[in-house]
């Protein structure tokens, strides 16, 4: 394996291209504001602590989807399955936020919260805090409640592309 040492002008090109050999779980980010639904999709999500279960996600501050968020008290992170391909894209964008809740099998919370029945796990959470950093926000959410579903096949994204996991060795 050879090692390039990246000069400091060259620092943005080499961090995004370090990052594309990130392998990401694809999740689908919901809140609702009032009596509507919003939803993206997003991949910058992670545990933050077993005690108290909490995890956070990082949104871009220029995203619909951020002023929203940094309103709302819950949300859900819904973990999508390798077969929600078509679900993904148009969280992403593909299909105009009003028309996204028409695709997929969503319920919502006694709150109101959207959720994926679907999904491979859901983790209700009520925002802890939200921290500004650079140009993103990053949203703590502490897990009052999961959903899971039996099958473990998540949907994964890597190098600009879905892909799919399957046991090493």
């Amino acid at each position: 394996m050879n090692t390039v040492t990246v000069e400091p002008h060259q620092v943005d090109a080499a961090f995004r291209a370090a990052m594309r050999r990130f392998a990401s779980t694809v999740t689908i980010i919901t809140t609702a504001d009032h009596e509507r639904c919003h939803g993206m999709t997003a991949t910058a999500v992670t545990s933050l602590s077993m005690d108290p279960p909490s995890l956070l996600i990082c949104l871009n501050q220029k995203t619909l989807l951020h002023d929203i968020m940094f309103r709302a008290r819950r949300f859900c992170v819904n973990v999508l399955h390798r077969e929600q391909v078509g679900l993904s894209a148009a969280f992403s964008g593909a299909v105009p936020p009003a028309e996204r809740f028409a695709l997929g099998d969503w319920s919502r919370t006694e709150d109101g919260i959207p959720y994926l029945a679907d999904a491979q796990a859901n983790l209700f959470c009520r925002k802890a805090a939200a921290v500004p950093y650079g140009t993103h926000t990053i949203v703590v959410g502490q897990v009052e409640h999961v959903g899971l579903r039996d099958a473990i096949a998540p949907l994964v994204y890597q190098d600009a592309g879905y892909c799919v996991t399957s046991p090493a060795g």
